[in-house]
């Protein structure tokens, strides 16, 4: 309850946050065109608002809605989600949106959008300023990676070390991010290479793999390897009843040769499915194992047998392997941080919508998640430095999706707009509410897809 809390209270916090900034992009820019706010909005307020005021002489009353999927500022004259169209049926007023130039409308509606970009890029380089950039370096990954089949048949090895690619050259791999880019990297590129015991390999890639089979496939396309050492026994457990402890190495699980914890996690996942048809007898049989074990400090192997706990685990840990290899720390000055925080920005953008091509694919619909799925991507902890890197990340898809032209959305009214200005002829007023409305059906059908998405990646 308390992880969900802490979870919770980071993702409110972000979406207040960026909603607004975004909001304000509009007020302001309305504000410059002297074109009048009716009504400032954080969250969504149908049937009711959980607060309101309206300063004295002010023209906008500000509210806190109770539904967190959003925000929104009312300008007077426009039709948008509030779908107040009596107004509409009135002669135009000089302090309405319709009353004016179509590029004074089209900056008011963009404007939400660029300060997204914006607070992204400056997020992103103070957090360069404050924290620098720690990582792990590849060439620090002595013990190499792990590779599944479709990669050995491409010619990796498990052990090899990747650099780069033709397009890209590889930093790290200890991060979301960085294996992100890694990923996106192979399935781009027509070219690896490799470190391959301490000489430079290259393999030849298609260039148009699939970066989302590569990943969900398992084992994954390439993975970092962990060597099959115990780095704690969890007290009474059945490791410890049959004598294992810290420091001892697995050497065969059930009978098959393993080096790396990846192989043992994959055996145990195989397991685990097995488990969900089996029935009692051939479920107290699965939890039967057989190691072969070199104990710390001694030259020869055990032979240990045991049966995991009811949760089919044998109760030991493994380590993190990334902390022996040792990190590069790059520090930035106050404007220093700037170039490169707008360069990691602009890569970030890059990678998103080029991932975007998997939305419309099978396993792609069914990874689109809702807010259970961002929540999910704040730490359990509360952590200020991951905080603002995924604020900084959600301001930049909220820019990005904005833009599009989709009815409802800053880039449909845009869009709407630029035609405006090309035919030099006002789209009807039965037209654009029509457009909202398809817009905000398509908008709304697509979050219960979502979030749908969402429940059953929790139940199942």
């Amino acid at each position: 309850m308390e992880t969900f809390l802490i979870r919770a209270l980071q993702l409110i916090l972000c979406f207040s946050i960026l909603i607004v900034l975004h909001e304000g992009g509009h007020f302001l820019a309305a504000k410059i065109f002297k074109v009048r706010v009716e009504k400032f909005c954080l969250f969504f307020d149908p049937w009711f608002t959980l607060f309101k005021f309206k300063p004295k002489h002010s023209e906008t009353i500000y509210a806190l809605g109770w539904l967190p999927l959003g925000g929104y500022v009312k300008i007077a004259g426009m039709i948008d989600e509030s779908m107040d169209t009596d107004q509409m049926k009135r002669p135009p007023q000089p302090w309405e949106f319709r009353a004016h130039p179509a590029w004074q409308r089209l900056i008011i509606m963009l404007a939400g959008v660029f300060v997204n970009f914006i607070v992204a890029l400056f997020i992103y380089a103070m957090i360069l300023f404050a924290w620098g950039e720690t990582y792990t370096p590849v060439e620090n990954m002595t013990y190499g990676m792990q590779f599944n089949e479709q990669a050995h048949k491409l010619g990796f090895r498990d052990g090899d070390i990747l650099l780069g690619t033709n397009t890209e050259k590889f930093l790290s791999f200890d991060s979301n991010e960085s294996v992100g880019r890694v990923y996106r990297a192979l399935s781009n590129s027509t070219m690896a290479y490799v470190l391959r015991d301490g000489k430079r390999v290259s393999i030849p890639l298609s260039g148009d793999m699939n970066m989302l089979t590569m990943i969900k496939s398992l084992p994954p396309f390439v993975q970092t390897r962990i060597p099959s050492v115990v780095d704690s026994v969890i007290p009474s457990s059945p490791a410890m009843k049959a004598g294992m402890r810290a420091g001892d190495r697995i050497l065969a699980y059930n009978g098959r040769s393993v080096e790396t914890w990846n192989e043992i996690n994959l055996q145990q996942s195989r397991t685990s499915d097995a488990l969900t048809t089996a029935n009692h007898a051939d479920s107290m049989n699965l939890r039967r194992l057989s190691l072969v074990v070199r104990h710390k400090g001694a030259t020869t192997n055990d032979t240990i047998a045991l049966t995991m706990d009811a949760d089919y685990k044998m109760g030991v840990t493994y380590g993190q392997v990334l902390r022996n290899y040792g990190t590069r720390k790059v520090n930035f000055g106050f404007f220093e941080s700037f170039p490169a925080g707008i360069n990691h920005g602009v890569k970030v953008l890059r990678g998103y919508v080029d991932d975007l091509k998997y939305v419309f694919t099978k396993d792609g619909a069914k990874s689109m998640g809702s807010f259970g799925a961002i929540g999910s991507m704040f730490p359990a902890k509360w952590n200020w430095q991951r905080f603002w890197e995924l604020t900084a990340f959600i301001s930049i898809i909220l820019a990005f999706m904005n833009i599009l032209p989709i009815p409802a959305l800053d880039g449909g009214h845009a869009f709407f707009l630029i035609c405006e200005m090309v035919s030099r002829r006002k789209l009807s007023e039965k037209f654009m509410i029509r457009a909202q409305i398809i817009g905000m059906t398509l908008l709304v059908l697509l979050m219960l897809w979502a979030i749908t998405n969402d429940v059953r990646n929790y139940l199942f």
